[in-house]
């Protein structure tokens, strides 16, 4: 499923409590492929996930200390990723264990959505609405 796009120059970026589980489901229900893991055992402390269409997340698993710089909640992450099969990795995703927040709907600017939830809480959207291109 690799392309050859460029690569991405934004990241976004979430924690996870457990993130070799969630770095399971990821790829599992969404499709996201595994690009690179560094950390031992259970732990990982940095690790990059591909999006077959293009861009990607990272990710890394929380931290016990009180100067973290990331600083984020596990559970509050949301991103919209763009897919050409959204009745599908709607079907998929469910049935990896994803929870529907929002079925699939067709919306007033052409786009197939629908929003889940990972095992963490964090939602995802994926739709076939790719951006507005700048002129």
């Amino acid at each position: 499923m690799s392309n050859n796009t460029s690569q991405p120059r934004v990241w976004p970026m979430l924690r996870a409590r457990n993130p070799r589980d969630l770095i399971r489901f990821l790829t599992e229900a969404f499709g996201f492929e595994e690009s690179v893991v560094y950390g031992d055992g259970e732990r990982v402390d940095h690790a990059e996930l591909s999006w077959p269409l293009g861009g990607g997340v990272m990710l890394g698993g929380t931290r016990d200390v009180a100067d973290d710089p990331c600083g984020l909640v596990p559970g509050t992450f949301g991103a919209y990723v763009v897919t050409d099969a959204p009745d599908e990795l709607f079907a998929r995703a469910v049935a990896a264990g994803a929870r529907p927040v929002r079925g699939l709907t067709d919306t007033d600017y052409g786009s197939r959505d629908f929003v889940v939830a990972d095992p963490e809480g964090n939602r995802w959207s994926f739709g076939t609405y790719g951006g507005h291109v700048a002129e």
